[in-house]
Order: structure tokens, then sequence, then C-alpha cells
């Protein structure tokens, strides 16, 4: 159980002065998170779960209140799995005055969308044939030959594509119709492909836990951190394209 500061209730006044910020928060709950990060916390603000105060200086002071909701939050996700929308909706309604029951720790259903909201809904598993890419993609054959020799697409070890292959199909012949051609995304793939690595090498430890839950839990920060690198991918974009606009 967490700790918090001790303080009186029932006026503002005490209520402020105990107000944490952000690195203090953190220190509290890597007593029962160890692997929990300033850029989680962010994160889970962003998404909803929680709503610190800000100074006029911009600033995050978090309330005991906050603190423990944001542990209820690492709770659900570390035992039962949940995606962050469900998770938002039980204490929504727990603040309510309402009972809701959570599903029971290691549902397969919660490990398929252990994301943000958003997070598609499809078997983490689902493989899609060459017609069926086509198809889904609405591209040629000579325009997917020419994607897989500059490895934009590639076929798995075993044949067919992951399902994420036909949403990049459709990216790059979106981008071909502003004059893009593979040979200019090709700095976009090697990008990626450093990002994900530098995702495996935050997950790997947890990977290797001899906890189940904790390895299980790996597959939940994997999308968390993918989802966080696109933003950041994309706000560094329009950071540079706004300099360079000026």
């Amino acid at each position: 159980m967490l700790h918090t500061p001790t303080g009186g209730a029932g006026n503002g006044t005490a209520t402020g002065d105990r107000l944490m910020s952000i690195g203090t928060v953190l220190n509290q709950l890597r007593e029962e998170f160890p692997e929990v990060t300033i850029s989680k916390i962010r994160f889970l603000e962003s998404e909803g779960l929680v709503e610190p105060r800000r100074t006029p200086s911009g600033y995050r002071k978090f309330s005991p209140e906050d603190v423990e909701r944001l542990a209820q939050v690492l709770r659900m996700q570390r035992d039962h799995y949940l995606p962050l929308k469900v998770i938002r909706e039980h204490l929504d309604a727990l603040s309510r005055g309402e009972q809701p029951t959570l599903p029971a720790p290691g549902g397969a259903g919660d490990l398929a969308d252990g994301g943000g909201e958003g997070a598609p809904e499809r078997p983490t598993a689902s493989r899609v044939g060459r017609t069926e890419l086509l198809v889904a993609a609405e591209v040629t054959e000579a325009e997917l030959t020419e994607w897989e020799s500059y490895g934009l697409i590639s076929a798995g070890p075993e044949g067919g594509y992951d399902a994420e292959s036909v949403n990049v199909a459709r990216l790059v012949a979106d981008l071909g119709r502003f004059g893009l051609e593979p040979r200019h995304l090709r700095a976009m793939k090697a990008a990626a492909d450093r990002e994900a690595g530098l995702v495996e090498q935050v997950v790997a430890p947890l990977r290797l836990h001899r906890n189940p839950q904790t390895r299980a839990h790996a597959e939940a920060t994997v999308k968390e951190l993918a989802a966080l690198s696109v933003r950041l991918h994309a706000a560094l974009v329009q950071t540079a394209l706004g300099v360079r606009l000026q």
C-alpha cells in the first residue's frame, strides 16, 4: 500500500500543502511498481486516467488521491492486463458509487488489447496472404514487389504478412501520390527499425523476468512505448516543418 503525506483535510490550504511533484509521486509508486517511470505517469495523464493540478508556471502537482488513482491503474494493468479504456470506465464507475467487477487476472482477451484506447481489435497473430494484402490495400502486384525490394514490407518466415502490413501498404501508396517513391522512404524504415530496437532493449528485462505476470506485462509495455514513439516522431516532424517554413 502506498504511503502519502498526512495533513489536515477539509480546507483548500491543507490540500494545497499536500500536493506533490511528479518526482515525489514517482518515488512513492516505485515502492510497489519498480518499473514505473515519469514517462509512464505522463502517458497515463495524456490518456485521461489522472488530472493533476498545474502551477502558474505549468508544473504538475498531484494530490494523494491522484497518487492512489495512479496506483489503481497500475495494479489493474499489472494484475488484470486491462486496456486503459476499460480501466478508465471502471474507475469512473467507482467514483459514481457503483461496484463494478473486474475480469479474472490473465484473461486472454485482456492481453490481446494491452495498449491504450483505440488499439486495434484483432488477433495478435493474425496474418494475411499475398492476394489478401493486395486486395485489402488496393495496390498492384508490381507495387508490392517494388516495396518489398526496398524492405518497406516483408513476408514472414513461414509466408504471409502480418495484419499491420496492410496499413503500411496503404500509407506507402498514399505517400506515392505526393511523389514520394519507395527509395525516399528507406530513411523512415531505418528510423522505425532503430526505434523498435530501443523498445526491445527496454522490455527485454521484463520478458526475461521469472514472474509470469511481469513477462505478460511486457506486451502491454511494448504497445505503450510504440504509441509514445509515434507521438514523438509526429511532434518532431511538425516542429521541424514549422522551423523550416518560417
